[in-house]
């Protein structure tokens, strides 16, 4: 699976903005799933499951990675072909339904992050040390509103991502049995009013 792939059809991009599509999407990240496994996942037919996959398929947007016989029946594993995906500068004017495949793709992202939430272990969530200082607690839970140039956030996003790798590398050159597995789900975009402001403001009329 590649890291990022170039979207260069209108095709592909309707594909994606199908809020459906883009949760099969979401799901054949993480690991590959047959047809009977998604069915199962979001409770529909497989006939209505394989139809939407031979559509992504069809858009170069999902591959079968292994076959596996089953019962006599040969059961196709689905995987995406990319963690991620982006539009190329020809889809420009079709700007509209650019923004919407991006909307669509984070909207179902926060989604699957809260499933992960909420099924996280209670261990994960208890702090034992009662510091208020967010550094020491064992989890990351934080909003912020920022103000910065487009370059400036661009230049920071380069440092961020330099640093989530840094932190992988660590386990794969130090690894120790007591590792535990941490989810990230990062989100970082424009916004035209500030919500913090709202709020505060909101508190000094009441």
């Amino acid at each position: 699976m590649k890291d990022i792939k170039l979207l260069t059809t209108y095709e592909q991009l309707k594909a994606l903005s199908d809020p459906f599509r883009s949760q099969l999407i979401l799901r054949l990240m993480e690991k590959p799933q047959t047809g009977q496994q998604l069915s199962e996942v979001f409770d529909l037919s497989r006939a209505r499951i394989h139809y939407h996959l031979k559509e992504l398929e069809k858009n170069e947007l999902v591959e079968i990675v292994k076959r596996e016989e089953k019962n006599g029946i040969v059961q196709k594993f689905y995987q995406s072909v990319a963690g991620g995906f982006v539009a190329d500068r020809t889809l420009l004017p079709n700007s509209e339904d650019m923004s919407e495949t991006v909307r669509q793709m984070i909207v179902n992202m926060l989604e699957r992050s809260k499933m992960r939430v909420l099924s996280t272990p209670e261990e994960a969530l208890q702090e034992e040390t009662g510091s208020q200082d967010p550094t020491d607690w064992k989890y990351l839970s934080s909003a912020f509103e920022i103000k910065a140039t487009e370059e400036d956030f661009k230049a920071w996003q380069k440092k961020y991502y330099e640093l989530m790798d840094e932190l992988a590398d660590i386990q794969k050159k130090n690894p120790t049995e007591d590792a535990k597995l941490y989810y990230f789900h990062s989100l970082g975009i424009q916004v035209d009013e500030s919500m913090f402001n709202r709020k505060r403001s909101e508190e000094v009329d009441s």
